[in-house]
């Protein structure tokens, strides 16, 4: 109960609730313009958020990360250009409720889902995190190795269709992460005699790099041209409520959001997916879905609010990301010196209390200023997007130069942007290479921890918790390989059928 205050008070500093207001509204704005989303906004955020205390650095991640899903429906419904990737479903009964005049009732149900999925899942990470912690407390170094690789295995499996790809830039990203100083016996690895890259390749660079310099090219380029926008519509406040008449679907759809969100490496994408063809299935009239239907709404926008919050589970229990926005998140606990995983409950719960209280208040806030300005947010759907590459360009070069006032480090942000454009452009995934960077030190230590002390591989199969991570990344690569052969039988099943 002490912990519980000491966090109501954290949540009550200023710069808490500035940072929280700051995230939520950015978010929200950052969202609704189709193109942007999270990941490039935290990747130029990132490093002010090393001057602040971790709380205030934190709420600001996560009130843009967030509120970003909020404003990405707004695109999506009215123009058919989902905000941001994960909106994609949200166009498939969202526009076509816009096309028969219900935008009003369409922005609502989103707006109205969106709120449900978020608190849902900042209550699984309250109900969830420490219980897991708990459980963490026992874990040693074969029980992290094995987390680390189980989390590398789900990241690449959760890109169904591109596996290999997410393989290939695994290892890419775990090469880059052996770069510079080795920390044991002090040998250089890969540096070629500069002695710049003795400490190895920076996390900001990279993710700047990837996400933000890329995306700027591509918007400067012309790559991305800007919708036609139609007169954008204001929520309905009449049909504020309208979500609770679709209970099974909105609390379902959540339920996949928070069990996707727990699991690293699937996210969004794989929530969305499940909620949508949960809620067609069980619907009195599937054959509306794609054209209109409230019910595909509300699933597609439950299903990603509520991933947020609890992608932060594994985050805050075990100290391993899930993907590309908690890998960034890792980087503001470790430049202060707090280091997410079992002890973190103990040493700072009053730290733990306060996020909590700050993903709620985020949800709030968005959700409050969505009802209340959602008509003039619509209007940065018009914004020129060779404008907005160069911004992002600006920002993002500041960004990385302020991190640590090196000029070598705008040079790497620099290279990683073109392989960033390049990678764009040929459909590869990059997200699996930013994890590969920050799971890389984890998994190495770790391994060398475990078996050094044991003296054999063997220790990952003699220990009950390790053995039940193996048996995990068994059945899933088994799931998997049995889903692709399916899969093909039913192509030479339909092939033969057509011949």
């Amino acid at each position: 109960m002490e912990a519980f205050r000491i966090g109501i008070a954290a949540i009550l500093d200023v710069y808490v609730l500035a940072a929280l207001a700051a995230g939520a509204l950015g978010g929200v704005i950052l969202g609704a313009i189709p193109g942007l989303g999270p990941v490039v906004a935290i990747a130029i955020l990132l490093p002010a958020t090393f001057q602040m205390e971790p709380l205030v650095g934190l709420t600001l991640l996560l009130g843009v990360y967030s509120g970003s899903w909020y404003g990405g429906a707004i695109p999506a419904i009215l123009i058919n250009t989902p905000g941001t990737p994960v909106n994609v479903l949200t166009t498939y009964d969202g526009y076509p409720m816009t096309l028969r005049g219900e935008a009003r009732r369409a922005l609502t149900l989103a707006y109205t889902s969106s709120f449900v999925g978020g608190i849902v899942s900042v209550l699984a990470l309250a109900l969830f995190a420490a219980p897991l912690a708990a459980i963490a407390s026992n874990f040693g170094s074969p029980e992290f190795a094995m987390a680390a690789v189980s989390a590398i295995v789900l990241v690449i499996l959760a890109h169904r269709g591109a596996t290999l790809p997410a393989m290939a830039m695994v290892g890419a990203g775990l090469f880059l992460s052996t770069v510079g100083l080795e920390q044991t016996f002090y040998s250089q690895r890969y540096t070629f005699g500069q002695q710049w890259l003795l400490s190895g390749f920076p996390l900001i660079p990279i993710g700047l790099g990837l996400f933000a310099v890329s995306q700027g090219f591509i918007l400067l380029s012309g790559g991305q041209s800007p919708p036609k926008v139609k007169e954008p519509a204001t929520p309905n406040y009449k049909t504020l409520f309208e979500v609770f008449t679709y209970p099974v679907t909105l609390f379902r759809s959540a339920g996949f959001g928070v069990i996707m969100g727990v699991l690293p490496g699937v996210g969004e994408w794989m929530a969305q997916f499940f909620s949508y063809t949960a809620a067609r299935s069980g619907s009195k009239t599937p054959e509306m879905f794609g054209k209109g239907a409230p019910e595909g709404l509300i699933a597609s926008e439950t299903a990603n609010n509520a991933v947020p919050a609890a992608a932060m589970v594994p985050l805050l229990s075990l100290g391993l990301p899930g993907e590309a926005l908690t890998a960034m998140m890792l980087a503001v606990f470790t430049v202060h010196n707090v280091f997410p995983g079992p002890t973190l409950f103990e040493t700072r719960p009053d730290f733990i209390y306060g996020l909590y209280g700050s993903l709620f208040l985020i949800n709030i806030v968005a959700f409050l200023f969505l009802l209340a300005f959602g008509r003039w947010i619509a209007q940065v759907t018009r914004l020129n997007y060779k404008l907005i590459g160069a911004g992002i360009l600006v920002f993002a070069f500041a960004g990385v130069y302020t991190a640590n006032y090196n000029l070598n480090d705008c040079y790497l942000a620099l290279a990683f942007g073109l392989v960033g454009v390049a990678l764009r452009r040929a459909g590869m995934p990059m997200v699996p290479i930013l994890l590969g960077v920050v799971l890389g030190p984890i998994l190495e230590n770790r391994l060398r921890q475990a078996i050094g002390t044991s003296g054999s591989a063997w220790v990952f199969l003699e220990r009950p918790i390790s053995l039940v991570f193996v048996c995990l990344m068994l059945l899933a690569i088994g799931l998997h390989f049995y889903a692709l052969q399916r899969n093909a039988r039913a192509r030479s099943m339909d092939a033969n059928k057509q011949s």
